[in-house]
C-alpha cells in the first residue's frame, strides 16, 4: 500500500509541476480554430489499478487482490463540441488471496483482466486550455491466463462479466493538438470464480479505482 501511495504521489507531483510551468491562465480561450473542430482524441496514460476488493465464497472469507501499474490507451470521438464517446483498453495482472476462510489464508493464484470500457463524456469547456470532463458507461471484464497457486488451489477459472463505470478528469492543452491529462475512474467488476473443479466457488468483487496520468493528442 505504501508503494501505491508513492506511485500516486509521483504521478500527481509530475503532473502538477508541468501544469504549473505551462501557460498561466487555466481558463484561457484558444480561439475558433482550436479544439471544437477536431473530432478524434487519443490518450496514452500510465494507470494505477487499485482493487477495492471483497466478495463471498462457499468456504467463507474475503478475497484480496493486489495493485498493478500498467500503460493504458484510449480513443475518443466527439459527437458534439461537448459530448464524446471514449473507449479505453488496458490489461492488468492481479495476485488473488482468500483471507480468513474456513481453510485459513489461501493463496488462490493470479489472473490477468482486460476490462474494455466505453463511457459517454461531457466536456465542460472544450475550447479552453483547462478542460475538465465527467463520464459514465459500461465495462466488460474478460479475465484470462488464470494461474492457480498450485498450493491449495490446483485449478482456477474466472468468468467474464459486465459492470458500470464512472470517471472524472481534465485535459490541459499545451498547443493546438497536444495536452496533458489526469483521470480517475471507478469500475464495478464482480466476477464469478471457481477453483479445484468447482469444489470452491465464489464471487470476487474487484471494483477498482483507476488513477491515470498521461498525454492527449486531438486531431
Amino acid at each position: 500500500m505504501t508503494k501505491t501511495f508513492a506511485k500516486l504521489a509521483l504521478i500527481a507531483t509530475v503532473a502538477s509541476s508541468v501544469l504549473a510551468m505551462s501557460a498561466p491562465s487555466f481558463a484561457k480561450d484558444l480561439g475558433d480554430s482550436y479544439l471544437s473542430k477536431e473530432r478524434f482524441q487519443i490518450r496514452g496514460r500510465m494507470i494505477v489499478v487499485s482493487p477495492d476488493d471483497g466478495g463471498t465464497t462457499n468456504i467463507n472469507g474475503n478475497f484480496d487482490a493486489d495493485i498493478d501499474t500498467v500503460p493504458e490507451l484510449d480513443i475518443s470521438y466527439f459527437i458534439t463540441e461537448n459530448v464524446a464517446l471514449e473507449l479505453i483498453a488496458a490489461t492488468s495482472k492481479h495476485d488473488v488471496k482468500l483471507k480468513d476462510s474456513s481453510l485459513g489464508d489461501v493463496d488462490v493464484g493470479e489472473t490477468w483482466i482486460l476490462p474494455p470500457t466505453l463511457t459517454l463524456q461531457y466536456h465542460f469547456t472544450p475550447d479552453a486550455q483547462f478542460s475538465p470532463y465527467v463520464g459514465a458507461g459500461l465495462n466488460f471484464t474478460m479475465p484470462y491466463s488464470e494461474d492457480p497457486s498450485d498450493n491449495v488451489v490446483t485449478e482456477l477459472d474466472v468468468d467474464s462479466s459486465w459492470g458500470l463505470a464512472l470517471q472524472a478528469g481534465a485535459d490541459y492543452w499545451l498547443n493546438d493538438h497536444w495536452g496533458l491529462n489526469l483521470d480517475v475512474k471507478k469500475l464495478w467488476l464482480d466476477v464469478d470464480a471457481s477453483a479445484n473443479n468447482g469444489t470452491v466457488t465464489g464471487e470476487v468483487d474487484l471494483d477498482p479505482w483507476i488513477f491515470g496520468a498521461g498525454v492527449s493528442y486531438r486531431f
